[in-house]
C-alpha cells in the first residue's frame, strides 16, 4: 500500500481492494515509523480513524461519495482546525484551539478527506528552512541532514515521504513551492484569492496564498476540484503543441546554481520536443524590487503580531523576533510606495502574459542546504539563505499570478524543480503543461522517490 496516489486510492476503494480504515492505519503507522522526519506537530490518530470509519460505511452502503472520500491528508499548522490546536509553529499560540475550520479544511472535509494531523512549519510561516526552535527541525526525506524548505516544510516532507496523500500549505514568498521543490513533489500557488484563505493565521494579507502539495499532477487536479468545485479533468491532456512558453533573458537566469540551471534547460528542451514554442522574453523585475516584498511582508506581519511584540517578544524564535522588531522602522510612505510598485510590476507581468501562455523558470536559485546552514555559496559570493531561496518564487506572490512547481530531475541526491507561471486564473493551462511534462519525462524520477520510502519502511 506504499506510495499510493489519490487516484489509485479512490480506484482501490471503488474495487474494494482496500478500505479507508486500512489506508488510514497504514498512514498512521508510517507517521510513527518516520517520526524522526519531524513532519507533524499534531497527529490526530483517533479523529482520523473515526473519519475513516464514516468513509468506509458510505462506500459499503453505496452512498454518494465526495471527490476525496477516504483520502488521508494533512494541513499546515497555521490553517484553523476546529477543536484541534493550531500552533502556527510558535510557542505563543501553542494553546490556541480554533472553534471553526479554515475554509480550505471545510471544503476538503466536505469532499470526504480524512485529517491525519497538522504539519510542522517555520514559526509563523516567516522563514524557508522549517528549522523550528519549538517543535524541532523538519528533515528532508531525500537526505535527513538537509532542510525540506519552508515555510510549509512539514507538508512537503509529509507528501514526499508518503506520510499523507496530499497536504495543504500556505505561500507568502514561495512557502508552498520552495518545499515542493526541495522535496520533489508538486506544489501550486494559485491566483491570489482563487482558493479561499479564510481561517488561516496570516503573515501578510497582501502576499498570502493557500494551496496544495501533491505527489503528481493528476492528484493536483482532483484536489483542485475539491477546493474550487470546478472540473480539472481537461488538464490531464498531453497535447501542448503550439503552447507559447516564455524563456527568461534576465533575472531567472542570474546567480543560480549551475546544476539547477542545466536541468532547467533540459526541461524546457523537453517541452519543445512535445510541441511547445519557446520564446525568449524580458522579465519586468530586477533584484532591487525584492525590497517591495520585504517591506510588504515585514510591515504587515508587524501589524498582525503587534500585541505579541509588545507583551511576549521573548517568546518568539530568534530569527522571527529579529524580523518583527525591524517592522517598527518601516514608515507609512515606504509601505505605500511598496504597494504602488507592486501594482506596476503586476501590470508589467500581465502584459507579458499577453505575449506568451506560460513562463518557465527554475523554481529555486539554490539547492536545499544542510539544517542549520544560513548562507548559500554561489562560488564567487555568498548570500543569506532566506534571500537566496525566495529570490525567484516570491515575485509571483507580489503579482498574484499562479505558479506551479514540479520536479525536473535531481542532483547530489536532492530534487530540482521547474516552475510554470501564467496569467491570472490560468491554473488549468499550467497543469496541462505540467501533466504533459510529467507523463513523458518523470516516470524514472517517481520511481526513485518511491524507492526512498520503500527503503525507509524496511
Amino acid at each position: 500500500m506504499s506510495n499510493l496516489t489519490i487516484h489509485s486510492l479512490l480506484e482501490g476503494y471503488k474495487t474494494k481492494q482496500f478500505s479507508p480504515v486500512e489506508i488510514t492505519k497504514h498512514y498512521l503507522k508510517r507517521i510513527e515509523a518516520e517520526k524522526d522526519l519531524n513532519a507533524y506537530i499534531t497527529v490526530l490518530a483517533e479523529q482520523s480513524m473515526a473519519q475513516a470509519k464514516i468513509a468506509e460505511q458510505k462506500i459499503m452502503a453505496g452512498a454518494t461519495l465526495g471527490k476525496l472520500e477516504g483520502v488521508p491528508v494533512s494541513y499546515k499548522d497555521n490553517l484553523y482546525t476546529k477543536g484541534v490546536p493550531t500552533t502556527s509553529g510558535s510557542r505563543i499560540d501553542q494553546e490556541f484551539v480554533p472553534n471553526f475550520n479554515a475554509r480550505a479544511v471545510d471544503q476538503l472535509e466536505r469532499a470526504g478527506a480524512i485529517n491525519l494531523g497538522k504539519t510542522n512549519m517555520h514559526e509563523y510561516a516567516f522563514g524557508i528552512t522549517s528549522n523550528n526552535p519549538f517543535y524541532g527541525a523538519v528533515k528532508n526525506p531525500w537526505n535527513r541532514n538537509f532542510t525540506p524548505g519552508g515555510s510549509s516544510g512539514g507538508s512537503g516532507a509529509a507528501v514526499a515521504a508518503d506520510l499523507c496523500a496530499m497536504s495543504i500549505g500556505t505561500d507568502t514568498g514561495g512557502s508552498i513551492r520552495i518545499p515542493a521543490a526541495a522535496c520533489g513533489v508538486v506544489g501550486l500557488k494559485a491566483t491570489n484569492g482563487y482558493i479561499d484563505g479564510t481561517g488561516i493565521s496570516n503573515l501578510s494579507w497582501t502576499l498570502d496564498h493557500v494551496g496544495p502539495l501533491t505527489k503528481n499532477v493528476p492528484d493536483l487536479a482532483i484536489t483542485m476540484e475539491a477546493l474550487t468545485n470546478k472540473s480539472y479533468k481537461e488538464t490531464l491532456n498531453e497535447d501542448i503543441r503550439g503552447v507559447r512558453i516564455g524563456i527568461p533573458k534576465n533575472y531567472f537566469n542570474e546567480r543560480v546554481d549551475e546544476k539547477i540551471f542545466k536541468l532547467y534547460e533540459d526541461a524546457v528542451k523537453n517541452l519543445e520536443e512535445l510541441g511547445a514554442i519557446l520564446i525568449e522574453v524580458d522579465i519586468p523585475f530586477v533584484e532591487e524590487d525584492l525590497s517591495v516584498i520585504y517591506t510588504l511582508a515585514t510591515s504587515e506581519a508587524g501589524y498582525i503580531h503587534k500585541d505579541s511584540i509588545e507583551t511576549r517578544l521573548g517568546d518568539f524564535g530568534a530569527d522571527v523576533k529579529q524580523i518583527l522588531v525591524s517592522s517598527k522602522a518601516i514608515q507609512a510612505l515606504d509601505y505605500i510606495h511598496a504597494l504602488k510598485r507592486a501594482e506596476e510590476i503586476n501590470a508589467s507581468f500581465t502584459h507579458l502574459f499577453s505575449e506568451i501562455d506560460v513562463l518557465a523558470t527554475p523554481t529555486l536559485a539554490a539547492m536545499p542546504q544542510e539544517i542549520g546552514v544560513e548562507e548559500v555559496d554561489f562560488g564567487n559570493q555568498k548570500e543569506d539563505i532566506f534571500n537566496a531561496m525566495i529570490r525567484y518564487p516570491s515575485v509571483f506572490n507580489m503579482t498574484g499570478h499562479p505558479a506551479l512547481s514540479l520536479p525536473c530531475g535531481q542532483t547530489n541526491d536532492l530534487p530540482v524543480s521547474l516552475s510554470l507561471i501564467g496569467a491570472h486564473y490560468t491554473e488549468k493551462r499550467l497543469m496541462q503543461v505540467a501533466y504533459a511534462y510529467e507523463r513523458n519525462f518523470l516516470s524514472a524520477f517517481h520511481k526513485i522517490r518511491e524507492a526512498l520510502n520503500l527503503q525507509a519502511t524496511k
